[in-house]
């Protein structure tokens, strides 16, 4: 165990000497936990094998679960991957910085401890002043995870990182709320055409509006089981974003989800279970329940997105061992809210 460090950071004007701080450990080998417009990060420095192996052992990650490489400047793409197409510096000209991961064949510096043994590394340019400042600052680029216990719902808040990896990494930038509340879009540009292996808050709309043909994997959509004996990209082979309670899904038309959810809970309590609802602003009042939360508005997904994880926390810290949750149709960032809660779930869905 050690002692972590936290450092409050004001978003918009990033303390230069916390940022040293954090940067000097970061070149020394050790974590540090650093919010992103996404989620938090848990950052290592991405050309050192034996600190990238760090992030493994504070997550209880698995060995072969790669990690997404992040850089302040794009030119730094063009040493860490072996070639950059063209369709990548047309969606690196409309989407960097910001939430778009791209999948590339590696280049030799890239350590086989960052991409798990696989020929390809995952980069992006994050668009949050803090992560920004604290990449430039440390001279390298970052691997950086999300900033969790492996499985558990990922953070979006320092209190989360707290939560699950206080003692186990060196610093935590305390920047505050992110903004998104989900991770990175992933698109694979080793693919033709490209293929989206986690959708996020750059949608597949906007991609194929960008470069033309894009296919989603089966993975992404996460609506059945997919057997993955290789993880592409993260987020796509093991159990992820899930709380201590059991989660079910109900899919399908509004008027039948309410009803079913009610049915499903009215069933857990009648068994002595403490059931939860994760509800949307506009169906909250219809349910009665041990717990009843709401994630955001239908008609703002992006609320969703912001809140899914937060609450999914919540229901874990009032006891909940059973929540239904309402499903949302998967468009626009639609598609990464519903491929987190179907992950939550373990795939238990049901359409009705």
């Amino acid at each position: 165990m050690v002692e972590t460090l936290v450092l409050k950071v004001d978003t918009h004007r990033p303390d230069p000497g916390k940022i040293r701080t954090a940067a000097e450990a970061l070149r020394g080998g050790g974590l540090v936990a650093f919010p992103t417009e996404t989620v938090y990060g848990l950052g290592a420095n991405a050309l050192d094998g034996r600190a990238v192996l760090k992030i493994f052992e504070a997550k209880n990650r698995p060995a072969d679960n790669p990690i997404i490489v992040h850089v302040s400047d794009r030119r730094d793409a063009y040493v860490l991957a072996e070639h950059v197409p063209e369709k990548a510096e047309s969606l690196m000209d409309r989407f960097w910085p910001g939430p778009l991961t791209l999948l590339f064949q590696r280049s030799e510096i890239v350590p086989i401890e960052v991409t798990a043994g696989l020929g390809t590394v995952a980069i992006r340019m994050p668009s949050h002043p803090i992560a920004n400042a604290l990449i430039a600052e440390a001279g390298v680029p970052i691997a950086a995870p999300s900033a969790n216990l492996a499985g558990r719902p990922s953070p979006t808040s320092a209190k989360h990182v707290l939560e699950d990896l206080s003692g186990r990494i060196d610093v935590l930038i305390d920047g505050g709320d992110v903004g998104y509340g989900v991770e990175s879009t992933v698109l694979d540009l080793t693919s033709d055409p490209p293929t989206i292996l986690r959708p996020g808050p750059v949608t597949f709309e906007e991609l194929r509006g960008a470069v033309g043909e894009v296919e989603v994997h089966p993975i992404a959509k996460a609506d059945v089981p997919v057997e993955v004996t290789i993880a592409r990209s993260p987020g796509t082979k093991y159990r992820h974003y899930a709380p201590a309670a059991e989660v079910v899904v109900v899919e399908g038309e509004l008027s039948r989800v309410v009803p079913k959810v009610q049915e499903l809970v009215d069933a857990r309590r009648r068994k002595g279970e403490r059931a939860g609802v994760m509800a949307t602003q506009e169906t909250a009042s219809r349910y009665s329940a041990d717990v009843v939360k709401v994630v955001g508005s239908r008609t703002d997904p992006r609320t969703i997105a912001k809140n899914l994880f937060r609450v999914l926390r919540e229901f874990d810290e009032e006891g909940v061992g059973f929540i239904a949750a309402e499903g949302l149709d998967p468009i626009g960032i639609g598609l990464a809210v519903m491929n987190r809660l179907r992950k939550a779930a373990g795939h238990n869905i049901i359409n009705v």
